[in-house]
């Protein structure tokens, strides 16, 4: 499985946004430096999260962006799906679209499997969790398990 690099610099992008005063708008620039992301696609991905309600902007000399909720109620999944939409699809459609035949057919039960495990995951992680709070005991738990298995 893959992340994008626009899912990746707007999990990022938020993270800053959870982490700084919600009093003061973030100005693009300093997000894009803080986090090493290019501007020019920040940018886009900021209009992406605008639109879909996560942040809003503000205009003029102390102008910038800040989360539109609280940060313990944004999910990562939100953010993914801001910018990239549905967080698992095969070819472009949604595994429960999909239809398999033959020896192939358990395939589709995999995908669904996966979509509903990579939900459970980055449905758990709030950006306040991600920023400060700690990330829920599920999924350290798996990453003690990755780690273990990796090892073995």
């Amino acid at each position: 499985m893959r992340i994008s690099a626009r899912a990746d610099y707007a999990v990022r992008a938020a993270a800053e946004l959870a982490a700084a005063d919600q009093d003061t708008p973030v100005r693009a620039e300093a997000l894009a430096t803080a986090q090493n992301i290019p501007y020019r696609f920040l940018e886009g991905i900021l209009s992406d999260l605008r639109r879909d309600g996560l942040v809003t902007s503000q205009r003029g000399a102390g102008g910038g962006y800040r989360l539109a909720r609280d940060a313990a109620q944004v999910t990562i999944a939100d953010v993914i799906r801001a910018v990239d939409g549905p967080l698992v699809f095969v070819r472009g459609k949604r595994p429960s679209d999909l239809e398999y035949q033959g020896p192939a057919a358990p395939l589709l039960q995999v995908w669904v499997a996966l979509r509903a495990n990579v939900r459970t995951v980055l449905e758990q992680v709030t950006l306040a969790a991600l920023v400060g709070d700690g990330l829920p005991a599920e999924v350290r738990d798996l990453v003690k398990a990755d780690d273990a298995w990796e090892n073995a």
